[in-house]
C-alpha cells in the first residue's frame, strides 16, 4: 500500500499558496485493509475514508468509465491493481494531476509528502510554470462539470490562460449537448464558487468563449452586444460592464449574495426593445422577471434570491437617491424592506456601489448614496414607533392612520439631516 498527496494541495504548495485541504490517494489497498487500520468509510459514489486521527480524506485509486450523458453517468472501478498513473489520468487539469509520495510518521501516525520526489506524468509542473490550464486526457470530455471547474480556476488564477486545444475540446462538449445534461444544483455550486474567486469576470469569459454561457445562463449571455446608456460609457456594452461590476464586487470583498445580485441586476437589458435602446426604459422589472426564472432553474438559495431581487428592482432608484428628499428616501427604504432587514439593505447598497463603480474610469470614484441611505435608515430607526402607535390608539386612530403617522415621523427624522433638506419635493 502506498499513499500520495494529490490535487490542489500539491498544486497550491508548488505555487506558494496557502493549502486549505489535503487530498490523498491510496494505491494497492482494499477497503477492508483501511478499515482494519481504523479508517472510517464515508464515500457514497466511490471508496473514500477518513483518517482515524486527522479526519482528512483518503480515496482509493480508481478509474472511471463513461456509461451515460452527464456528470453522473460513470462506473467507478477502485481496486488494488489500479495504478497511480491511471488515477491521475482521470483528473481534470494537468496542474491538478501531480502527486507527492508520502511516508507515515510513526510517532504521529500521519503522512508527510515528499516534494522532492514528485510524480508528474502529464506535465503539470510545466503548465504551472507556463501558467496554462490544460486538460489531462480526452477523458476530460466525459464530465461536463469540468467546463465549470476550469472556468472557476480561470477566475482564481487570473494570469493563467486556457490551452487552445482545451478550449476546442470544451466547445465540442457544448456542441454535443453534454452541458445540457448538468443538474441545476451542480451548476449553482460551481457558479457560486466561481463568483467568490479573485476575478469572477474570467469565469464568464471562459464560459462565453466555449459556448457554455449561452446554454447555462442565457439571460446573462444576452447582455453582450447590448449598448450601455449614453451617460454610462457607450463605448462598452452591457456584458463588459457586468464583468467590471463582478470584479469590483471581488475587489470590495463582497459576500456571495451581493456578488450574485451583481450578476443578475441588469438582465433586463438583454431583452430591451430596439426602439428604446440605449435608454433601457423599464429594464428593472424585466430584470426581476428574468432573475426569478434563473433563480428557480438553478435553485438559488433564498438569501441570494432576496438581495438580487431588491437590487434588480431598485438599483436605478438607489443610484438616483442623491436627489431624493426625505419622503422619497423613506418610501425607498420601505420598498427595500430596510426596517425589517437592515443588514440585507446594507448588502443591497454594496451591490449598487459595485454597479456604479464597475465602469471604465470610475473604479475609484465615491458612491455617496451608500452612506447617505445608511444614515437615513439609522435616523428613521430612531423613531419610537411604539410610542407613536400608542398615542394614535389613545386618540382613536385606526391601523391605516397609525401607519401614516409612523411614516410621517420617520420622514421628519430623516429630514432633520441637513443633507436632505435641500432636496426637491418627490
Amino acid at each position: 500500500m502506498q499513499i500520495y498527496m494529490v490535487g490542489g494541495a500539491v498544486r497550491d504548495t508548488l505555487l506558494g499558496l496557502p493549502v486549505q485541504d489535503h487530498d490523498w490517494v491510496v494505491v494497492g489497498a482494499t477497503p477492508e485493509q483501511l478499515m482494519a487500520q481504523g479508517y472510517l468509510a464515508v464515500g457514497k459514489d466511490f471508496p473514500v475514508f477518513l483518517h482515524p486521527r486527522t479526519r482528512e480524506e483518503y480515496a482509493l485509486a480508481r478509474t472511471e468509465r463513461k456509461t451515460a450523458r452527464g456528470y453522473r453517468g460513470f462506473v467507478v472501478h477502485a481496486a488494488p491493481d489500479v495504478t497511480l498513473q491511471q488515477d491521475l489520468a482521470r483528473r481534470d487539469l494537468t496542474i491538478n494531476s501531480i502527486a507527492a509520495p508520502a511516508l507515515q510518521k510513526r510517532a504521529a501516525a500521519v503522512f508527510e509528502p515528499d516534494f522532492e520526489a514528485l510524480i508528474d506524468p502529464y506535465g503539470g509542473q510545466r503548465d504551472l510554470r507556463a501558467k496554462v490550464l490544460r486538460h489531462v486526457t480526452e477523458a476530460f470530455r466525459e464530465d461536463p462539470v469540468r467546463i465549470l471547474r476550469l472556468a472557476r480556476f480561470a477566475a482564481r488564477f487570473e494570469d493563467f490562460s486556457v490551452a487552445p486545444e482545451t478550449l476546442v475540446l470544451m466547445q465540442d462538449m457544448v456542441a454535443s449537448g453534454e452541458v445540457d445534461a448538468l443538474v441545476s444544483e451542480r451548476v449553482w455550486q460551481e457558479l457560486a464558487r466561481g463568483l467568490m474567486e479573485n476575478k469572477p469576470s474570467r469565469m464568464l469569459q471562459v464560459l462565453r468563449d466555449c459556448g457554455a454561457l449561452q446554454r447555462l445562463l442565457p439571460e446573462v449571455a444576452a447582455l453582450w452586444g447590448v449598448p450601455q446608456r449614453a451617460e454610462y460609457h457607450p463605448e462598452i456594452d452591457t456584458g463588459i460592464h457586468l464583468m467590471l461590476v463582478l470584479d469590483m464586487a471581488a475587489q470590495l470583498q463582497a459576500p456571495l449574495p451581493v456578488r450574485f445580485a451583481c450578476l443578475g441586476h441588469d438582465l433586463g437589458k438583454g431583452t430591451t426593445p430596439v426602439d428604446i435602446l440605449p435608454k433601457h426604459i423599464g429594464h428593472e422589472e424585466r430584470s426581476a422577471r428574468l432573475l426569478k426564472g434563473m433563480c428557480e432553474r438553478l435553485r438559488v438559495p433564498v438569501d441570494c434570491r432576496e438581495i438580487a431581487d431588491v437590487v434588480a428592482r431598485e438599483h436605478g432608484n438607489i443610484h438616483r437617491s442623491a436627489d431624493f428628499n426625505a419622503a422619497a428616501v423613506v418610501r425607498l427604504l420601505e420598498r427595500c424592506d430596510a426596517f425589517r432587514k437592515p443588514q440585507r439593505f446594507a448588502d443591497v447598497l454594496l451591490a449598487c456601489e459595485c454597479d456604479a463603480r464597475g465602469r471604465l474610469g470610475l473604479a475609484q470614484s465615491p458612491y455617496p448614496q451608500h452612506q447617505r441611505l445608511l444614515d437615513a435608515l439609522l435616523a428613521a430607526q430612531s423613531v419610537a414607533t411604539h410610542s407613536v402607535a400608542a398615542a394614535a390608539q389613545a386618540a382613536g386612530q385606526d391601523g391605516k392612520r397609525i401607519g401614516e403617522l409612523i411614516q410621517q415621523a420617520r420622514v421628519a427624522a430623516v429630514g432633520s439631516n441637513p443633507g436632505f433638506a435641500a432636496a426637491p419635493p418627490q
